[in-house]
């Protein structure tokens, strides 16, 4: 880990879509931020569903970026009559955004007042710019977010937790190929309960053939907005 952190610098296209200059890649679909992160991540990983009946559900995230997917399920356990006790969302991030940007983000990006309502909590409980974890508590305990800001190729095998799903969010392969690796999906093996799921919106070879090596199995599925395909999938029975 190193000892200082370089923010993200927020950029947007011509079409309005907030990107990474430094990765050159996009951080959500013009489609719609929030429908891509329900889709892709939601739907991918079968939650609500999967999350009923359990007294605790802990999703693991590659990449944080601007925090829609954490906002996203937020949303939909807060919505959930038939949800668990505590949700733990445990996600990395290299590069976070500060408070300022991430309000000047939602402001064009999210257009759903009651996500807004979180994303303000959100802003309102953001750590301070320094590596290592910070743990923000809402909803009295029953939503618990870690975030850990440093890199996941040092974090992820150093981590202590069970995972009932991964957020496989970090910048396309051919952008961030560190996240990509049979290193990182190992690590991911192990935190992982035994029925455990994942989804991504890339469906790159190198990342199949990435996670096969890693012990998940995986299937092709249609992506969201003009992506024509995604993978979702879940460890192999060991």
């Amino acid at each position: 880990m190193t000892d200082s952190l370089i923010p993200a610098a927020l950029a947007f296209r011509p079409n309005g879509s907030p990107y990474s200059p430094e990765y050159g890649d996009i951080y959500h679909s013009i489609v719609g931020s929030l429908a891509q992160s329900h889709h892709v991540f939601l739907q991918g990983n079968g939650l609500p569903e999967r999350w009923q009946g359990r007294p605790t559900f802990t999703v693991l995230e590659t990449g944080f970026g601007m925090g829609i997917n954490f906002l996203t399920t937020w949303a939909a356990w807060r919505a959930d009559p038939e949800r668990g006790e505590r949700l733990h969302f445990v996600s990395i991030e290299k590069h976070p955004f500060s408070a300022d940007d991430l309000r000047r983000a939602y402001s064009v990006t999210v257009d759903d007042a009651q996500v807004l309502a979180l994303a303000d909590a959100l802003i309102a409980a953001w750590p301070a710019m320094e590596p290592g974890t910070h743990q923000l508590v809402f909803d009295d305990g029953s939503v618990v977010l870690t975030l850990i800001f440093g890199d996941a190729v040092n974090i992820l095998p150093a981590l202590q937790l069970r995972a009932d799903a991964f957020y496989l969010d970090g910048f396309a392969p051919a952008k961030n190929p560190e996240l990509w690796t049979p290193a990182i999906f190992n690590s991911l093996a192990v935190l992982a309960v035994g029925d455990a799921t994942f989804s991504t919106y890339t469906s790159a070879g190198d990342v199949k053939r990435a996670l096969l090596q890693a012990g998940f199995e995986y299937r092709k599925v249609a992506g969201f907005g003009w992506k024509r395909a995604m993978l979702v999938g879940r460890i192999a029975p060991r």
